[in-house]
């Protein structure tokens, strides 16, 4: 597979030039992503979705992340991001439908890894039954939901814990059943910042 050449930004968002997807985080270069968040709406409230990160992920296996995520690359508009979501899920959405909360600049710095990220933010209303979800097993490993009253309370640290249910997919590419409380080691620590801004953007959506 050809590498993945991004589009590159300052810290105040002006077009730098374009780099491949290594250099970009070995550098830690601005560019741009595609984030959508899944939100449901029932009898007894909102509910979030989050997508377990496959195991065999490079970056943050196995913890518990966006709905639906990805990078922009050069050649690509934000629209074009909606692909993403088709790609990780199964699930084929018009780019109409989606909600946007605006980009969210926020970076995430480990050892030898420097994520600086423009993330162009969405958020979708989703009617879809978890049958329906057909995941990309290599980037994602499962599907789960919680209250969105509990994860807000979560992320802004009243809570230790977080109910989650949903499903994942063995290694024999059955479904098995996630019903569980989680901790904050097991969510991918982007900034707590671009949590709550992710938050009060849905809030704003649903009041």
């Amino acid at each position: 597979m050809s590498e993945e050449i991004l589009t590159t930004f300052d810290e105040q968002g002006n077009i730098t030039g374009t780099a491949p997807r290594d250099e970009v985080h070995r550098l830690g270069l601005w560019h741009e992503t595609f984030h959508c968040w899944f939100v449901r709406k029932d009898d007894s409230g909102l509910m979030i979705y989050l997508q377990l990160r496959s195991r065999h992920k490079r970056d943050y296996a196995g913890l518990l992340d966006i709905t639906a995520a990805g990078h922009l690359l050069a050649d690509e508009t934000v629209e074009d991001g909606v692909r993403e979501v088709q790609e990780e899920l199964g699930l084929k959405l018009a780019f109409a439908e989606l909600k946007p909360l605006g980009i969210i600049p926020y970076q995430m710095d480990t050892a030898g890894f420097m994520d600086r990220e423009r993330a162009n933010v969405f958020v979708y209303e989703n009617n879809y039954a978890l049958s329906d979800f057909i995941l990309q097993q290599e980037e994602v490993a499962g599907i789960v939901l919680a209250r969105f009253t509990e994860f807000r309370s979560f992320i802004a640290g009243a809570g230790s814990t977080l109910h989650v249910q949903g499903f994942r997919v063995t290694a024999g590419g059955e479904r098995a059943e996630i019903d569980e409380q989680v901790d904050h080691a097991q969510l991918v620590p982007h900034e707590t910042a671009y949590y709550l801004r992710v938050i009060e953007g849905i809030e704003a959506l649903y009041s």
